[in-house]
């Protein structure tokens, strides 16, 4: 089994023939990097360095004040704003853990599995990625409504599980491992359980990374299941407080340093996960396959 791995496109040393791919990704990523940088600056940047004109880059005298700020704020219903960081990071953990789960096990069945309607199914799912959210608000909405799952943390994830893209790229994956692996493992009495765990789920690593990426986003930046379903203020979550932040401190000058302090925390969770399975992706993005 050590023989098959897959074909990574990030080189594992560094050579002098990779100098002329810095000579010009360098430059491209400090000027890539400059809103990141900016975006940090904004949000420890204290009130009177907010307002300067003309405005600064970076920050001169660095402060948390817009964090207290924001994490003492409340909004009309007194609703702290931790609880609607609490929603969001429940609501993406079980999200993302369950997408991982389905996608996974939905890819493997329809790549390495034979039964009825098989292509069917999976021509369904690569349509399903030319649907835009909007063209299926109706009848999702209908669809939660008759489950019952209204104000419920489900009626969050329930919507979100279903990501055609993750199901895809596991299939497309899966497919590079050869069928005669799967079937030593059988003939070794390794049961359909152990083979999925032990030997596909290790090989599909890179595009489970991917999905848990484009997951993760998802759910993160989404405000639309807490407007939708949710009229209980103590259910929705921080995306959600971020499109209505701008009208309850919007307007206040002191609030302008709270709005800096919450865009910086809707980013820092993509930039992390992001940072940790980047090579996974890039890994995912070059389609490798197994030798």
């Amino acid at each position: 089994m050590a023989s098959f791995h897959g074909n990574k496109i990030n080189p594992s040393r560094f050579g002098f023939g990779q100098l002329k791919f810095y000579a010009v990704l360098v430059p491209l990523g400090f000027v890539m990097i400059l809103p990141i940088v900016f975006m940090f600056s904004q949000a420890l940047k204290p009130l009177d360095e907010l307002f300067l004109f003309p405005p600064t880059f970076l920050v001169r005298k660095p402060t948390f004040e817009n964090l207290s700020s924001l994490l003492s704020l409340k909004d009309m219903s007194v609703i702290p704003v931790t609880k609607y960081l609490f929603n969001s990071i429940v609501v993406s953990g079980v999200v993302v853990s369950l997408s991982l789960l389905t996608s996974a096990m939905a890819g493997y069945a329809l790549s390495k599995k034979r039964f009825r309607l098989r292509k069917v199914i999976f021509e369904i799912n690569t349509i399903a990625l030319m649907f835009v959210p909007a063209a299926v608000t109706i009848p999702r909405y209908l669809i939660i409504e008759k489950l019952g799952l209204i104000n419920t943390y489900w009626g969050h994830m329930l919507p979100l599980l279903a990501l055609p893209v993750g199901v895809f790229l596991v299939k497309q994956f899966v497919d590079q491992i050869p069928n005669e692996l799967l079937e030593a493992a059988a003939m070794d009495g390794a049961r359909d359980r152990y083979v999925f765990a032990r030997i596909v789920l290790p090989l599909i690593a890179p595009a489970m990374a991917t999905v848990a990426i484009l997951a993760f986003q998802t759910v993160w930046n989404n405000a639309e299941t807490s407007s939708l379903y949710m009229s209980k203020e103590t259910l929705k979550t921080f995306a959600f407080y971020m499109t209505t932040l701008s009208s309850t401190v919007g307007n206040n000058v002191a609030g302008q340093g709270a709005a800096a302090a919450a865009a910086l925390i809707m980013f820092i969770p993509n930039l992390i996960i992001f940072i940790f399975m980047q090579s996974k992706v890039m890994d995912t993005m070059a389609h490798s396959g197994l030798k």
